[in-house]
């Protein structure tokens, strides 16, 4: 052993040749901390002036190779400022050259997730072989920056810019044959065979029948492309992904101005240029965002691990009640991720429309080359459909999912858990039902907890999983792992009307009825707050929801709180419930539907819903956009202010999340209580105060009032 650190380890071969081996102690992946990026300084000092070495080989003892840099650690340097991103940067920067001008060969044995920073220091290497379970990849766009370690500046050399643009504007991961085509990987083995696969590459390097100072010498020098194909691919490139991307998310166009601004610059110059550009996105709200929801990931995964770590056993089978749009989804999401599942209704008709859709949702995934006809069998024969309780007994988890009225949710449960082992757990997939009213008549109260899943079930991160008072730790437990399960995000909460997301969904809605009432046009409405970021309007999500469904949770919202989601007006929701309206299922709601091409429902602007509303409005008449932003966005965040103060969530990542994977709020944003943070609680303050004669969900809560008062904020800000 050469160098033998915490981070690093350099081994020697045979005939000259040093393996220089990432194994970061104490982590289960390697990722690029500050720790372990002085240790390759080391590692590089001790190779610089090692005699006889004559090639090295660059590997990973894990079973990834390096997921990026460390994002924990971001925090701490973008607080720093502009001067202190840059000084990190250059030295990284500094690390990874110094790996490429050594005076040998360098190959890279790529075995797993190699991304980011990961990318970055085998792009900095001669070859790169790779398993092929590997994946490859410069993310960096998801979080807001771009690559700043190389990526932008010789991806685009080794590649051509046409797969760098791509490659980096898109964030996606790569399979190891794209890589193969577009010239990044240097060969492509079973995994077995890539150390030995990669030492016959570096003896060829050695030997000098494969030559390696040409391809490095392309690296460092500008790039080959003559002044009008660059102009026109650049160009072309930056308005093509603006409009992909849109105004909010900066990164990807950065990305493609980055690579134009170092295009006729060696490798130092265009590294420099590069890292202009990462710090300033480093420093932008938007960064902020992205890693900050990164990092709320991260919690939300160790938080989901510890509460599997303490369930009694694992759901080996399951089972769900009512074979509807979300019945079947549960079904089909639970079969495709391997968990058996034994679906029942009442009619036969129900069963059949429950696997017609699972078939559906197949038929998609072998369409698109993501399975064959093989899986599609495998998972169908997971779902057992029945008209019965036979094997039951044998389920570990049972999803309630028949409709949303609780005589008919409390007759289910009392008959399903007479079926049911004794520590099977029993889950409602309400919206909006308290578990504590659902679990009145159960013997087993302390089996039964919610787990209120999203639709379409597939598509959906979030599941909330929510406590009952009587609800045990071991079935939330079991709960949560069950979700974890099936691919989704569990997020624990406490029962109450609405749960957490809905409960703070209805009063958005209730700002949104009030400005109808007002005066406001609802198309106005829609493209302020699309344009604010959100994926759709309020109208057209009260269409897509269903406006049946948002006027029968807007009871339950009312029933339980009725201070503020009472209302003493007709709603246009109700006006619209009552004409038959009811959105996208009849094809009617605030808008009218036609289908495009593709069968998908297009939204028609109509004057017929403007005259049912005419007699319940006021005049229409112009609000600011400022007015509208203010009066729909103030009673979402003090909703979620209560929620966290009450003890309904336990933190504000948890609640962040919640809202971003359940109901799709602006990513860039990075949540409620981020965007609280970054537009300040005193700007957040006057707005509320603009409408303080709305009502109480104008009204800031105690907890933040002292926000305001103390100049605090949600999130603890990063020490330097």
């Amino acid at each position: 052993m050469i160098f033998d650190g915490k981070a690093f380890k350099l081994i020697p071969l045979e005939d000259g040749i040093v393996e220089l081996q990432f194994d970061l102690q104490g982590e289960s992946v390697n990722k690029f901390s500050m720790q372990a990026m002085a240790e390759l300084g080391d590692a590089l000092d001790i190779l610089e002036s090692h005699s006889g070495l004559s090639g090295l080989l660059f590997s990973s003892a894990k079973e990834v190779f390096i997921v990026g840099a460390d994002i924990n650690e971001f925090g701490k340097v973008f607080a720093g400022g502009t001067d202190a991103v840059k000084a990190y940067n250059g030295k990284t920067n500094a690390l990874f050259s110094r790996l490429e001008d050594l005076p040998v060969p360098t190959v890279v044995a790529i075995n797993g997730y190699c991304l980011g920073g990961g990318m970055e220091i085998s792009l900095a290497c001669d070859f790169r072989i790779l398993s092929h379970k590997a994946k490859i990849g410069l993310p960096e766009t998801k979080l807001g920056i771009i690559p700043g370690w190389g990526g932008t500046v010789r991806l685009p050399r080794l590649a051509g810019l046409d797969v760098a643009i791509d490659w980096i504007a898109s964030g996606k991961d790569q399979r190891p044959d794209a890589a193969l085509r577009a010239g990044v990987a240097d060969g492509v083995v079973a995994p077995e065979k890539l150390h030995d696969a990669a030492i016959k590459v570096l003896r060829d390097a050695i030997s000098g029948s494969l030559p390696y100072l040409p391809r490095r010498q392309l690296k460092k020098s500008p790039l080959r492309i003559n002044d009008t194909e660059g102009l026109l691919a650049f160009e072309g490139a930056k308005m093509f992904i603006k409009g992909q991307a849109g105004r909010h998310y900066p990164a990807p166009v950065a990305a493609v101005q980055s690579m134009q601004n170092g295009a006729k610059l060696e490798r130092d110059a265009a590294l420099a240029v590069e890292t202009e550009l990462f710090a300033e996105l480093a420093q932008g709200p938007v960064a902020e965002s992205l890693v900050g929801l990164f990092l709320n990931d991260q919690l939300l995964g160790k938080k989901a691990k510890s509460f599997i770590k303490s369930a009694p056993g694992e759901v080996k089978k399951a089972a769900v009640l009512g074979a509807g749009i979300m019945g079947g989804g549960i079904a089909y999401q639970s079969a495709y991720k391997g968990t058996p599942v034994v679906m029942k209704d009442i009619a036969t008709q129900g069963l059949d429309l429950g696997m017609a859709e699972a078939a559906k949702l197949l038929n998609k995934q072998v369409t698109r080359g993501r399975i064959d006809t093989a899986k599609m069998a495998e998972v169908l024969n997971r779902i057992q459909p029945t008209l019965s309780y036979e094997g039951f007994g044998a389920v570990d988890i049972v999803v309630e999912a028949v409709v949303e009225n609780p005589n008919i949710k409390h007759a289910v449960l009392t008959e399903v858990e007479k079926h049911l082992s004794d520590t099977a757990v029993l889950c409602s997939n309400t919206s909006t039902i308290s578990i504590d009213f659902l679990a009145e008549p159960l013997q087993r109260p302390q089996n039964f907890c919610g787990m209120h899943f999203f639709n379409p079930v597939h598509a959906m991160p979030l599941v909330e999983v929510i406590r009952g008072t009587r609800t045990s730790d071991s079935a939330v437990a079991t709960t949560v792992a069950y979700a974890s399960a099936l691919g989704k995000k569990p997020v624990v909460v406490k029962d109450c009307p609405g749960f957490l997301v809905n409960r703070v969904l209805f009063p958005y809605f209730a700002g949104f009825a009030m400005l109808l009432r007002d005066g406001a046009d609802f198309q106005k409405v829609d493209k302020v707050m699309e344009r604010w970021g959100w994926p759709m309007g309020p109208a057209y999500l009260l269409d897509v929801v269903g406006i049946d469904t948002g006027v029968h949770a807007e009871s339950v919202m009312a029933e339980g709180f009725p201070d503020r989601m009472g209302k003493s007006f007709k709603a246009a929701s109700d006006v619209l419930f009552e004409a038959g309206r009811l959105g996208q299922k009849n094809e009617k709601g605030f808008y009218n539907y036609a289908p495009d091409k593709k069968g998908k429902p297009q939204k028609v602007p109509t004057e017929e819903s403007y005259e049912l509303l005419k007699p319940h409005c006021a005049a229409l008449r112009d609000f600011t956009d400022e007015d509208i932003i203010a009066r729909m966005m103030i009673p979402m965040v003090t909703e979620m202010a209560r929620c966290l103060e009450e003890g309904i969530v336990a933190s504000v990542a948890e609640a962040d999340m919640a809202l971003v994977y359940g109901l799709g709020f602006p990513p860039f944003r990075g949540g409620v209580f981020r965007w609280i943070d970054q537009a300040g609680a005193k700007v957040i303050a006057e707005m509320a105060s603009s409408c303080e004669t709305l009502g109480p969900l104008y009204q800031l809560t105690p907890g933040l009032q002292k926000i305001v008062e103390a100049g605090q904020t949600y999130y603890p800000k990063a020490e330097v």
